[in-house]
């Protein structure tokens, strides 16, 4: 009985995943935690829309604006009202891949959680296709953000662009570093079963 005993131990022992190191789990909760902040900046910057403030008029995803000093902002949705050659298109394609950003991020991110909370086998492909996710996030924040800045090339200054566009200007920079970074440490760390054979 002590040497079935001591078998049975030596295999459990033998099947036991060993321990990831400290700084990988830390820059796989930083990678985490710094998407899910991305996404909470996109999103709000796409709900709100407001993007950029030329003199009176503010232009935004979803609205235009006249803003005067004797009464409120006067503000339309039916964008071809600004006399700007596309912009109503343009806003709807901008909009869209904003949109379409988030939805990927989040996607991403639950795939990144899922990965770290449930750790078996397929954790490190559910790993890599969210960080795959976050990379489209990036790709189509990005487009958003060209199409905004295309359409108002004329009316664009530095000063102009409201805290707003600089929030979804962050949270693509984020989508890309979060990304490309969650792909690295997939490929620099040694799979479950290759740690499991030593």
């Amino acid at each position: 009985m002590t040497a079935i005993a001591v078998q049975v131990a030596q295999r459990l022992l033998s099947q036991r995943r060993p321990r990831r190191s400290f700084f990988e789990s830390f820059i796989r909760t930083l990678i985490i935690v710094c998407s899910a902040l991305a996404v909470v900046l996109s999103s709000i910057s796409i709900c709100d829309g407001y993007w950029l403030l030329d003199e009176d008029r503010l232009f935004g995803l979803w609205h235009f604006c006249t803003i005067t000093n004797q009464s409120k902002p006067h503000c339309l949705r039916d964008l071809s009202q600004t006399h700007v050659p596309g912009l109503a298109v343009g806003m709807g394609l901008a909009r869209s891949v904003g949109a379409m950003a988030v939805v990927a991020a989040i996607f991403g991110l639950e795939l990144l959680m899922v990965s770290q909370v449930c750790e078996n086998i397929y954790s490190r492909r559910k790993w890599a296709i969210g960080s795959c996710l976050l990379l489209v996030s990036f790709i189509l924040s990005s487009v958003g953000l060209l199409s905004f800045v295309i359409l108002l090339r004329n009316r664009v200054t530095l000063i102009g662009f409201t805290l707003m566009f600089w929030c979804e200007f962050t949270a693509s920079f984020l989508f890309f570093l979060n990304a490309v970074s969650g792909l690295h440490i997939n490929s620099i760390t040694q799979p479950w079963n290759q740690l499991g054979e030593f």
